[in-house]
């Protein structure tokens, strides 16, 4: 895509977000306790005290945890901690934590060791000390931790974390409290909640934490033993089941375990509602280096594969999006252990989708979660995934598949022509999440459609300046000027007449795609395409505007110009640009671009944004205005 930048404008000079003023209360106010003299005694077996502006030195007893809200910095430097499964050792670098309001809190926990000779103690007590000392812990600190040092103890510095991403999330109003604790657990206020506070992190109880079953502990032991096994192939593992049965916080506890053994995980998103490493309404593939230590918001990256399917439900066209899925799937090497996530729509047509795609993958292992009554989907074992005809394909007693459509989803279809003589061979495991109204429809800490804005969000804080500083609002970034003749044009979920594609495509969420074709332009108009290709995605941007004179889109987007060059192809779906950018615009004068309340409601195709308010979240109220 031939794009060039417009002249550059000047940076205006912005006050202080709203997230950046409230995290400074926050921080004078646990202050202030101190100063005054109001704290109670510390608590046993917990220490934690100032190392710096900003930054404190945290001492945990083998075994004890720290469940918290909030975000920070964290870095080991005596001992071993462990966090979502991943270890984190004294010789790691420091790793961004993020444990919002919205999410399952995180736990930090000591990991055990075994007791030194106490020929050694010395150079341990010397070596915990001088790591303190590198990282300019304050004196007067490093003397409160020695005088609670053990061997056996982990000694963890936390730093105050504030990145472009977090600040473009804050500076939204009904985001501000993202990583506060939206109701207060304990009237108390010892001397860690000051200290935890001046970080950014607040001490919740563990109940709020994740919880690991019995039957979660057993399959994810066999899953690492399968793993860091090397004479039985490379796993595949699929994780499925209803919604709400925690999908997504066992695989990243999955892959932070695999990752304490391996270099990389790849990872196969499947579920195109709510997407771990992309915005919503994708399926990718992922090779993941890093410990996830937070939600989908805080680690949005460019996958090794992705497809933009356009929509959060495939129930419209379940054809197009197996084509999609073996085209993902096909760009893996099997080299190392694949993690595939499956979506929550496992009744009716969801459940036969589903077979499909299990015969389509061939996983290894299957992770079935869902509680103990089995009522949303039956035991999906080898002799029945064999016997039971899927949407597309046939069981062993079906005479013949569904007719496909001319879509090409037809050669998705084993290789082994009538194929399903033998029944799959995987490994099923069971999991039955514990934790409350685990499975119950509409019962989810947070509405699905939020996720997805915060989601889309994350992506475009990578927008922001690396520099602390003001967040810019997205209209004062200088697009990208794309010319009509460089780029395809095609809308996924909807027939759009000609006439009207330009009103539909301004001011709209679209995946920056390649096809293999040539766009070959016939007039000044916009190149349109007749049918939906799947095809890569190398990003996705916001159409700030369309300039009918010059004939340029005005796009919006962060992925850089070296792989802008690559693309030639519009894809615009069923995914919304987040009401709130639209609506809080800062610093716009007059009335708001792309927001109305004077519109003729009875035109058609005609809308107004819808509200969800007060969505339930355990033992407080998580407000939100999103549609």
């Amino acid at each position: 895509m031939p794009a060039r930048r417009g002249p550059p404008s000047r940076r205006p000079r912005r006050a202080p977000s709203r997230g950046g003023r409230a995290e400074a209360a926050w921080r004078e106010f646990a202050a202030s306790f101190a100063r005054a003299g109001m704290v109670p005694p510390a608590e046993a077996g917990l220490a934690a005290v100032e190392a710096a502006e900003g930054a404190a030195v945290l001492l945990l007893a083998p075994r004890q945890a720290l469940t918290f809200t909030g975000k920070c910095r964290l870095r080991c430097l005596y001992g071993a901690v462990r966090l979502l499964g991943f270890a984190v050792a004294s010789h790691q670098p420091g790793l961004p934590v993020f444990s919002p309001a919205t999410h399952c809190a995180l736990s930090l926990e000591a990991l055990p060791a075994d007791r030194p000779p106490a020929a050694d103690l010395r150079q341990l007590r010397a070596a915990a000390r001088a790591a303190m000392r590198a990282h300019s812990v304050r004196r007067q600190a490093r003397v409160k931790v020695m005088a609670r040092f053990s061997p056996e103890c982990a000694v963890v510095l936390l730093e105050h974390l504030d990145t472009p991403v977090t600040r473009f999330l804050l500076s939204h109003p009904l985001l501000s409290r993202l990583f506060e604790p939206q109701k207060k657990e304990e009237s108390s206020f010892t001397p860690e909640d000051a200290v935890l506070a001046s970080v950014g992190i607040v001490k919740c109880s563990p109940d709020r934490g994740l919880l690991v079953s019995e039957s979660m502990f057993v399959a994810l032991e066999e899953l690492i033993q399968a793993c860091c096994a090397e004479d039985e192939g490379v796993p595949v593992v699929l994780v499925c089941g209803p919604k709400n049965t925690g999908k997504s916080t066992f695989n990243r506890y999955l892959i932070n375990l695999l990752l304490n053994r391996l270099p990389s995980v790849e990872y196969m998103e499947c579920d195109i509602g709510q997407t771990e490493f992309t915005p919503p309404g994708c399926v990718s593939l992922s090779n993941v280096t890093e410990a996830i230590l937070g939600p989908p918001f805080t680690h949005q990256q460019t996958p090794r594969k992705m497809v933009y399917y356009g929509q959060t439900s495939c129930e419209q066209d379940t054809e197009r999006y197996l084509d999609v899925v073996k085209y993902v799937f096909s760009s893996y090497k099997k080299e190392v252990p694949l993690v595939i996530n499956t979506m929550g729509w496992v009744k009716g047509e969801g459940l036969l989708l589903l077979i499909d795609i299990i015969r389509l993958l061939s996983p290894s292992h299957i992770v079935q979660m869902d509680v103990y009554d089995w009522k949303a989907m039956a035991p999906l074992t080898p002799e029945y995934v064999h016997l039971t005809p899927g949407l597309y394909t046939k069981g062993k007693q079906q005479a013949k598949c569904k007719q496909m459509g001319t879509s090409g989803a037809g050669s998705w279809k084993s290789s082994e022509g009538e194929g399903d003589t033998s029944a799959p061979e995987y490994k099923l495991l069971y999991v039955h999440p514990e934790f409350p109204r685990a499975g119950v429809a509409g019962e989810a800490r947070v509405h699905s459609g939020i996720l997805r804005d915060m989601s889309i969000l994350g992506y475009l804080g990578q927008l922001q300046s690396p520099d602390v500083g003001a967040v810019l609002p997205l209209h004062s970034l200088v697009p990208y000027q794309v010319p009509f003749s460089a780029v395809a044009l095609r809308v996924i979920h909807t027939d759009v007449a000609p006439t009207n594609i330009m009103y539909a495509v301004n001011a709209s969420w679209v995946g920056l795609c390649r096809i293999p074709d040539e766009i070959r332009c016939q007039s000044d108009g916009p190149v349109l395409l007749t049918q939906t290709p799947v095809c890569d995605c190398l990003g996705f941007g916001i159409v700030r505007g369309v300039e009918m004179e010059r004939k340029l889109y005005h796009i919006l987007t962060p992925v850089p110009p070296e792989n802008l060059r690559l693309v030639n192809c519009l894809l615009l779906g069923n995914i919304a640009i987040p009401n709130c950018v639209l609506v809080g615009q800062q610093g716009v004068e007059g009335e708001i671009p792309y927001v109305t309340s004077d519109y003729n409601y009875s035109i058609l195709g005609s809308g107004k944004l819808k509200k969800k308010k007060h969505f339930k979240r355990r033992e407080y109220v998580f407000e939100c205005d999103y549609a």
